[in-house]
C-alpha cells in the first residue's frame, strides 16, 4: 500500500493545498486528489460520520495520493487511537483550552511508555500484522501525531503555552469558531478576532509550530486575498473551503447564472 505521512507535506517546496472531507463518499476524495490538492481532513466532527466511514476515507486518500488527516469529534484518547489504526496521518483535536489538555492528547498519540496510546498488532496503519512492533512504533511516533485546533477565547487566553507543548505536529487556528467564542457571532473579520489570530500564528512561530490556515471562501480573489494575509502571519499550509462549501457555491452559480 502507497501511503502519504505528514513528513511528506512538510517537503513540499509549495504551501500544501487541502480541503475538509464532510461528504462521505470516496468519489469525491478521488476528484480532490484528480485536482490537485495535497490533503484532506476527513471531518469526524461535523461530518454526518464515524470511524467507519472514515477509514474508508481514509483508503480513499491513498488511493487518490493525498495525506489523510482526520478531525476527531472531541478530545477523546480513544478516539484518536482509532484514527492512527486506521491509517490518518496526523489527527486534528478540536476546541484545545490548555496545554494541559494539548499535551494529554499527545500522549494519547503515543504508545507506552512516552504515552497512553491502546497498542495492537493488527491494525491498518501497521499493514493489519505487524512482526517488528519497535518499527512500526518509532514510525508512527516520527510520522504521525497531533495537530492542535485552537478556536475559543478559552485557548486564546493559553495560545502561547499550547504552542509550547513539546510533541504536537501543527497549530490549525479556527477563525469562524473564535469569533462566536468571542462574541462576533462568526464575523472572523472583526479587528479584534483579526487580532487574535494574529496573536495565535506568532505564538506559533515562537514556537516553530507550522501553522495551517483556514480558508472559507469560495471566490479565488478572496481566497488569494487571505492567503497573502496568512503567509504574511507565517501560514505554511492552507485549508480551503470544505467539499460542502465549494460544491454548494457552484452549484448556486450555475441556478443563478441559468434561471435569473
Amino acid at each position: 500500500m502507497t501511503r502519504s505521512a505528514w513528513p511528506d507535506l512538510l517537503a513540499r517546496a509549495a504551501p500544501p493545498l487541502g480541503t475538509w472531507s464532510q461528504i462521505a463518499s470516496e468519489e469525491v476524495i478521488d476528484m480532490l486528489g484528480s485536482a490537485g490538492l495535497d490533503f484532506t481532513i476527513v471531518d469526524c466532527e461535523h461530518g454526518a460520520f464515524g470511524i467507519e466511514t472514515a477509514g474508508r476515507l481514509i483508503r480513499a486518500c491513498d488511493a487518490a495520493g493525498l495525506v489523510p488527516l482526520l478531525r476527531v469529534p472531541a478530545a477523546d484518547p480513544v478516539a484518536i487511537g482509532q484514527a492512527l489504526d486506521a491509517g490518518a496521518a496526523a489527527v486534528i483535536v478540536p476546541g484545545i483550552g490548555s496545554a494541559a489538555e494539548a499535551a494529554r492528547m499527545v500522549a494519547a498519540s503515543r504508545f507506552a511508555p512516552e504515552g497512553t496510546r491502546g497498542a495492537c498488532p493488527c491494525v491498518r496503519a501497521g499493514g493489519h500484522y505487524i512482526t517488528d512492533w519497535p518499527a512500526y512504533a518509532g514510525r508512527q511516533r516520527n510520522e504521525a501525531g497531533i495537530i492542535a485546533l485552537v478556536e475559543t477565547a478559552a485557548g486564546l487566553a493559553e495560545i502561547e503555552a499550547i504552542c509550547a507543548v513539546d510533541g504536537l505536529l501543527a497549530l490549525l487556528i479556527g477563525p469562524f469558531d473564535l469569533s462566536v467564542s468571542m462574541g462576533a457571532a462568526g464575523d472572523y473579520n472583526r479587528p479584534d478576532v483579526q487580532a487574535a489570530l494574529d496573536r495565535m500564528a506568532a505564538a506559533a512561530r515562537a514556537a516553530r509550530l507550522p501553522v495551517i490556515a483556514p480558508i472559507f471562501n469560495p471566490d479565488a480573489a478572496e481566497a488569494a486575498r487571505q492567503r497573502d494575509i496568512w503567509l504574511g502571519r507565517g501560514a505554511s499550509m492552507f485549508v480551503v473551503g470544505t467539499d460542502k462549501i465549494v460544491f454548494t457555491d457552484a452549484m448556486g452559480r450555475y441556478a443563478r447564472a441559468l434561471t435569473g
